[in-house]
Order: structure tokens, then C-alpha cells, then sequence
């Protein structure tokens, strides 16, 4: 008898727990995202929804997080495909582009940990915006490292 991999299932065929539990915990989409709204670019944040606790990387109260924040965006198996801001490593944009789950996912490894102890999460690297102040001076590139935007509009490299 084989146990079934249900993330290894077409997203479309997952159940609503299957989906939910497809999630990594890295708490990369609850980070604020800046948009150029002339190029439409998307610039990533460190600054954390207020509802996103830091240690863990969860939402402090899920259930209701649309009623909270209203902007939240709940993500589907249709919608998926259509916000590219998701991180590479996502699970849903993963098993969206028909890619496997990485060893280090808790599906895979066992480990709800793992996520963190491989520095795949936000635990440890970001700020609450609660404290924050203006999201302009909390962009980061993809590695997480500080994102110099006066150096950047000047044409320096950032890589």
C-alpha cells in the first residue's frame, strides 16, 4: 500500500486542506511589495504584515487576516498563475509550473522547521511594519541583502 502524495496532484484537484497544506511557512508573501507603477517592476520588502509573527513566520490570526487586513490577498489554484511575485521557492508556484517541492519542504522532509533552518524563511530577516516606517527604505534584493535604490536610479549594479 503506497500513501498518496497529494503534492504531487495537479493544483486543480486538491482539496481546500490539501491546498492550505501545501503552504511552506516561509512568510515571503506576507512581506510588503512595492510596485513602479510606470514599469509595473515589483520591489520586495523586509517589512512584515502586522499580523505575521516574526518568530514563527505565521499569520498571528489567519482565520480572519481579510477582515484585519484588508488587502491580504487569498491566494487559489486559479489566481496562482497570475501573481508573479511569488517566490521561486513557493510551494503553490512550484506545483504550478508542474515543479517538484524542495527537500528542504515539510511535505518532503517531515520537518516543519526545516524551512527556517535553511534560511528559506522570513524568521530572523524581517521587520514588522508596525515598526518599520517608510517601505522605501526597506527594499531588499532577491538574497535578502539591502537594496541601495539612490544607487540603483543612478545606474549603479546592485548584483
Amino acid at each position: 500500500m503506497t500513501t498518496e502524495r497529494f503534492w504531487d496532484k495537479p493544483l486543480a484537484s486538491l482539496t481546500r486542506a490539501e491546498w492550505e497544506a501545501l503552504c511552506d511557512g516561509c512568510g515571503k508573501c506576507c512581506l510588503h511589495k512595492l510596485e513602479d507603477e510606470d514599469t509595473g517592476t515589483v520591489y520586495q520588502t523586509n517589512v512584515a504584515c502586522r499580523l505575521l509573527d516574526l518568530s514563527t513566520a505565521r499569520c498571528a490570526d489567519y482565520r480572519h487576516r481579510k477582515a484585519m487586513v484588508p488587502d491580504c490577498l487569498r491566494l487559489t489554484p486559479r489566481l496562482v498563475a497570475d501573481v508573479a511575485w511569488l517566490p521561486e521557492t513557493c510551494a503553490y508556484r512550484l506545483r504550478a509550473e508542474d515543479r517538484p517541492l524542495p527537500d528542504w519542504h515539510y511535505l518532503e522532509c517531515g520537518d516543519r522547521d526545516a524551512v527556517h533552518r535553511r534560511g528559506k524563511s522570513v524568521v530572523g530577516k524581517a521587520i514588522s511594519e508596525v515598526v518599520a516606517g517608510p517601505l522605501e527604505e526597506h527594499v531588499v534584493r532577491d538574497d535578502g541583502l539591502p537594496f541601495d535604490m539612490a544607487a540603483w536610479l543612478e545606474g549603479e549594479d546592485q548584483a
